[in-house]
Formats: C-alpha cells, structure tokens, sequence
C-alpha cells in the first residue's frame, strides 16, 4: 500500500494498524477553482493526490481533511494573522470537520466522505497567542490539533473523532475490508470505542 500523505497523523494512524506501507507525498495545488463548492474541491484535490502517486500495481489511499464554518473553508493557515483569525472565528462554536478519503487500485478509483461535528470551547485570546507561538497551527486545517497537549481546543467530538485528527480508520476499512479492526486504535488515540464498530455489534 502507499500513503499518498506527509501528514504525520495519517502516517501514525496508518501505522497503528501495524499494516506494512510506503508514503509517497503529493504536491498538489489545493486553491479552490472558481466556482467550486467546498465539497467538489476536496473530490478533485483527493483525486489528485491518489493519481499524483503514479502507480498502478499498488493499492494508494489519498485523504483531505478541512473544517467547515458558515460554508467557508478553513484550511492551513498562511501566517500567525490567519491562524488567529480561524481560532477566533471557531472559539466557542459548531462546526464540521469534513474528510475526503480515495482508494485507487488501478484504475478503480472508491470515494468516501466523513464529516464529524466539532464544539469548540471558549478559549482566551491568551491562549490563541500561546497556540500560534507553538508553531502548531500552521499545517492544520483550521489552524488548530484536536489532540495537542496545551491547548485542548476541542470541548466535544459527535462523530468520528479519527476523522478529525486525518483519517477515519473505519471509513477505510469500508473500501479495504482486509484491513485489521480499527477499534483499539480508536479506543486507544481517542480515548473512546469506535462509534461505527458498537452500531454494527447492534444491528447483528
């Protein structure tokens, strides 16, 4: 398999499954074309990154991950202005973290989307400006990490909480069923069982 990503948290995810795989990062061009919802552009820059990895005999797994506020996008922040812009604007509200994740076999191309809601709790300004000082946000959709230890930004995860570090192990699996369960990994980097896994012990 190839990991067509240089998120470190999508490679230790991955990894965590204890599956062998390679990672072949993709430079794509991720500005919105004119016109494009929100939606259509995380579909074509996933495809990209998929295609970008060139390779026909492997199976290569592509994600895009953005956090959705008011129909914006909020992406990897340019500078320290536009991180304390996004953290304002998520400080104390809802909003959807989205993922895109591609599973290209040769010419096969599968595609799914997750979307988990994220509340996030009234942090100070003080604690923006310590953030921004960390160097954290800077390659974080958002501009912030739902799992970084001084900052705990995130007051409550309804959905996925995988999905919103990078890459939802049990959508994956949905489109590569040889893959081990992803339950202790969730239960271990989250701190909760998986969601999806309990809903299908249920429905049996």
């Amino acid at each position: 398999m190839i990991l067509a990503s240089a998120s470190p948290r999508r490679r230790e995810l991955l990894a965590a499954l204890g599956v062998a795989f390679d990672t072949r990062p993709s430079d794509v061009d991720e500005t919105p074309l004119p016109g494009e919802t929100p939606l259509d552009t995380q579909h074509r820059i996933t495809l990209l990154k998929a295609r970008a990895a060139n390779s026909d005999r492997d199976i290569v797994i592509a994600a895009d991950t953005t956090v959705l506020l008011d129909g914006d996008m909020l992406n990897k922040p340019a500078d320290a202005d536009e991180a304390r812009r996004m953290l304002r604007r998520l400080r104390g509200r809802a909003h959807e973290v989205q993922s895109c994740v591609v599973v290209k076999r040769g010419a096969q191309e599968t595609m799914q989307i997750v979307s988990s809601l994220v509340v996030m709790r009234d942090y100070t300004d003080e604690e923006i400006e310590a953030y921004i000082a960390s160097g954290d946000p800077f390659d974080k959709a958002g501009a912030y990490a739902v799992q970084h230890p001084g900052f705990h930004p995130v007051a409550e995860i309804r959905g996925c909480p995988l999905n919103v570090i990078g890459l939802p192990l049990c959508a994956l699996r949905r489109q590569l069923p040889h893959l081990p369960d992803p339950s202790p990994v969730c239960l271990r980097i989250s701190g909760r069982a998986c969601l999806e896994n309990q809903s299908r012990r249920g429905a049996a």
